[in-house]
């Protein structure tokens, strides 16, 4: 947020600055050079003591009031021939020397002008130029007058433009800090401003978008929670029914079927777990967090392991030291990769921790591995690779799932990488 306002005054000042440099070349190609007309009002006096003393007198005394001004003036007068004033004079300016009037050369704080144009003051005086040299012309003042002028223009304009941005800066960055919050899954979070605030239509349908996110996910927690606990009822009596019937079947064929349907109600009733699971994790239950001994939890999280064709090796240091989490859905997000990596591993699991910028808890295998492309999709409810679509293998696809928001209530985060046992890995990282 701070970077957009930063670029947007970093433009403003950069377009007043191009503006500024537009005026004055639209100026100086319309009317001339603002300069040159600085420099002519700062030498006014001079010039109109030539024009208004000098040239009003009668034609035989032109010389003697010349000599007068040369006499009193503090400015150095000469007359030279127009040839040299040609040759000092950029060739844009020899038109209007030609004609008569007053051209300024205000590098060298001077101005050229004709005596006269048909020679009627003395022999020879429309082949000469008066030369007015050191002339009070202050170009650095008169710049820093203009500096100060464009200063206080750009400022004008920046303070109103600042107190403007500021509102919408305030604004915005209340509309950023509830939108992180509905991304952590804060979906009660609200943007609350005055119906006067310039932004308050967009919070409002900001707010608008959060509630109806809210009242949808609640509508689905709620049908996914009510759904799995009527499921319990018809399980428990499918069950019940189950062993009635076995304590009175006598034919092992039908005691076979009987054993498979309790198969099936038995992965039925974990699946109903499962769902109640994930909306407990989903509906933002509080964390019991205390100091855990890391070595020690994940040892107990590989005991906890069902017996397996995969042995589990720990690669653990002891001095790792202790981590704030709560044990129970850090154990069990642990336990669901150590599962998940028994289930697609060939002979070995390995469980290793380190510490760097963060703590990392790894869980490697030495299986099949997981595509680059799906690793994103893995930890979604219900997704599952083509190859695990079976009895053996295949789960409910939750238990990632409930991994990644077990891990995520810890504001951590779990990725997937190539194993160097030629499966995958699974990294958790907590702060």
């Amino acid at each position: 947020m701070n970077r957009i306002f930063f670029r947007f005054f970093v433009l403003v000042m950069l377009s007043i600055t191009v503006a500024t440099f537009v005026v004055y070349f639209a100026i100086s190609r319309l009317f001339g050079d603002p300069l040159d007309d600085i420099a002519r009002r700062q030498a006014e006096a001079q010039i109109f003591l030539i024009e208004q003393y000098v040239d009003k007198a009668p034609t035989d005394e032109w010389l003697v009031r010349l000599n007068k001004v040369r006499e009193v003036s503090d400015i150095h007068i000469d007359l030279i021939p127009l040839a040299n004033a040609y040759a000092g004079l950029p060739a844009s300016q020899h038109d209007r020397l030609k004609r008569g009037e007053v051209v300024l050369d205000v590098a060298n704080k001077a101005f050229f002008r004709r005596v006269d144009l048909y020679g009627n003051y003395y022999v020879g005086s429309a082949d000469e130029v008066i030369l007015a040299r050191d002339l009070p012309i202050d170009i650095g003042l008169a710049l820093k007058m203009e500096a100060v002028r464009y200063v206080i223009v750009a400022l004008a304009l920046l303070i109103p433009i600042a107190l403007w941005s500021r509102s919408h800066w305030t604004g915005l960055q209340r509309l950023a800090s509830v939108a992180d919050q509905v991304g952590a899954g804060q979906l009660a979070a609200r943007a609350n401003m005055p119906k006067s605030a310039s932004i308050y239509p967009l919070a409002e349908r900001m707010n608008h978008m959060a509630g109806r996110i809210e009242s949808l996910l609640e509508a689905q927690r709620n049908l996914l929670h009510s759904v799995s606990h009527e499921l319990r009822t018809p399980i428990a009596r499918l069950e019940f029914a189950l062993e009635l019937l076995r304590a009175a079947a006598a034919d092992p064929a039908l005691e076979q079927r009987i054993a498979a349907m309790e198969g099936d109600l038995a992965e039925l009733n974990g699946l109903v777990n499962e769902l109640l699971s994930m909306t407990r994790m989903e509906s933002g239950q509080a964390l019991r967090t205390a100091p855990l001994d890391l070595a020690q939890a994940l040892q107990q999280c590989a005991a906890a392991l069902p017996p397996g064709p995969c042995a589990v090796a720990l690669d653990v240091p002891a001095a790792i030291g202790t981590v704030e989490a709560d044990q129970r859905l850090l154990a069990r997000a642990i336990g669901n990769l150590l599962r998940n990596a028994q289930k697609y591993g060939n002979k070995e699991i390995r469980l290793s921790a380190r510490r760097a910028a963060a703590l990392e808890i790894m869980v490697d295998d030495d299986g099949p591995g997981i595509p680059e492309a799906e690793r994103a999709r893995v930890f979604e409810p219900f997704y599952r690779l083509d190859r695990s679509r079976d009895r053996a293998t295949g789960g409910f696809g939750l238990g990632l799932s409930i991994a990644s928001k077990a891990i995520a209530l810890h504001q951590g985060s779990i990725r997937i990488e190539a194993s160097p046992l030629g499966g995958a890995r699974f990294v958790i990282t907590l702060p």
